[in-house]
C-alpha cells in the first residue's frame, strides 16, 4: 500500500523526468538545465542561460520537444483506450484496434495517397485528418452493425463485428495497393508509425480531441467499475449499460483515431499498459485511467527515444520497437498470470 502511494506521488516527477530525458538525448546532447532555460525563454520570455547556442534552441523547441510531447499524448491516448476496451469488453486481449480503428484509418490514408487528393487550408495535417476521420467512421459503423445484429450490444458481437470490419478494410487496402504499387512504400511507412518531423502543428491539432476523449472516459470511471461485475448487476443498480458502452466506445474512437492519425499504427502500448497499471495499482478506474496516462505516455516517449537513437543517425519505426519489446513482455505477463 505504501509503495502504491509513493508511486502515485512520484507520477508527476516521473513524467517530467521522462520528457526531459527524451528531449535531452539525441545526436546533440543538451543538458536538462539548458532545456529548462530554453522552455522558460519561449514560454515566459526568461533570458537564456549563458552559453546556449541558437542551434540548440532550434533543436529543442522546433524538433525534439514537440516530438516528445506528441509521443506522450499518443501513448497516453492508446493506453487509456486499451484500459477502457479491456474493461468494457471484459477481455484482456482486447484493444482499441479490435474495433477497427487502425484498419479503417489505414484504408482512408491509403485511398488519400493513391488518389493524390488535395485538401485546402489543412496543409501537412491532411494525412492525419483523413486517418482520424476514417478511423472514427469505421468505429461508428462497427457499433451500428453490432447494434443491428444484437440490440443488447453484447461483448462477443462487438468483438466479432470489429474483426469482420478490420478484415474487410484490410482486404480493400491490399487490393488498392496492388493496383498502385508505386505508393506501397508511402502507405507502409505510415502504417509502421513514426513521430519524425512532427512539429507543434500536430500537437495543437491533437490536444482538443485528446481532452474530449479523456473527459468522457474520466466521467464514466464509476460505471466502468460497476460494469466489471457484469452487465446484469450494473443494470440492477441503474447503469444504462448500452448507452455507457456506446459513449465509452466513442471516446475510445476519438482517442485512438487521433493517435493513429497523428503517428500511424503503433501497437502493444494499448495492450501492455493497462495490465501493468492494474497489476501495480488494482482495478479502481479512478486510479487506473490517470496512471495509464502517466505510464502509457512515458513508455511511448522511451520507445521513441530507442527508435531514434539505437541505430543513429538512421531511425527505426516506433511500431516495430513497441512490437519487439511488447510482444514477449505481454506473452510472459498473460501466460504467467494464466498459469498462476
Amino acid at each position: 500500500m505504501k509503495n502504491k502511494k509513493l508511486l502515485l506521488i512520484l507520477a508527476v516527477p516521473i513524467v517530467f523526468l521522462v520528457i526531459c530525458m527524451g528531449t535531452s538525448i539525441g545526436s546533440s546532447h543538451i543538458s536538462i538545465g539548458d532545456i529548462v532555460s530554453i522552455i522558460g525563454n519561449k514560454l515566459f520570455n526568461i533570458p537564456l542561460q549563458p552559453g546556449i547556442q541558437p542551434k540548440d534552441v532550434s533543436i529543442i523547441w522546433v524538433i525534439r520537444l514537440p516530438r516528445v510531447i506528441l509521443a506522450f499524448l499518443v501513448g497516453s491516448a492508446l493506453a487509456v483506450s486499451g484500459a477502457v476496451v479491456q474493461s468494457v469488453l471484459k477481455n484482456p486481449l482486447a484493444s482499441p484496434y479490435t474495433l477497427g480503428v487502425s484498419s479503417g484509418a489505414s484504408l482512408g490514408v491509403g485511398v488519400y495517397i493513391v488518389l493524390h487528393i488535395s485538401i485546402p487550408f489543412i496543409g501537412n495535417l491532411a494525412l492525419p485528418f483523413i486517418g482520424f476521420l476514417s478511423g472514427i467512421i469505421t468505429v461508428f459503423l462497427v457499433i451500428a452493425f453490432a447494434s443491428k445484429v444484437d440490440k443488447g450490444l453484447s461483448n462477443s458481437t462487438i468483438i466479432l463485428a470489429g474483426i469482420v470490419f478490420s478484415l474487410f478494410t484490410n482486404a480493400l487496402l491490399t487490393t488498392i495497393s496492388s493496383f498502385f504499387s508505386e505508393d506501397i512504400k508511402t502507405i507502409t511507412l505510415w502504417q509502421m508509425g513514426s513521430f519524425a518531423m512532427k512539429g507543434w502543428s500536430y500537437v495543437t491539432a491533437g490536444i482538443p480531441f485528446f481532452i474530449i476523449g479523456m473527459a468522457i472516459v474520466l466521467r464514466y470511471c464509476r460505471e466502468m467499475d460497476i460494469l466489471s461485475f457484469g452487465e446484469e448487476q450494473a443494470k440492477s443498480v441503474g447503469v444504462e449499460t448500452e448507452k455507457v458502452k456506446k459513449l465509452l466506445f466513442v471516446a475510445t474512437a476519438i482517442l485512438t483515431g487521433t493517435a493513429v492519425a497523428l503517428s500511424g499504427v503503433i501497437g502493444f502500448i494499448d495492450l501492455i499498459t493497462p495490465h501493468m497499471v492494474r497489476k501495480i495499482f488494482g482495478s479502481n478506474h479512478k486510479i487506473v485511467i490517470p496512471m495509464c496516462i502517466v505510464i502509457g505516455g512515458s513508455l511511448m516517449v522511451i520507445t521513441d527515444l530507442i527508435a531514434r537513437t539505437v541505430v543513429s543517425p538512421s531511425e527505426l519505426p516506433v511500431g516495430a520497437i513497441t512490437a519487439l519489446i511488447g510482444a514477449p513482455f505481454f506473452g510472459y505477463l498473460y501466460f504467467n498470470k494464466r498459469n498462476r
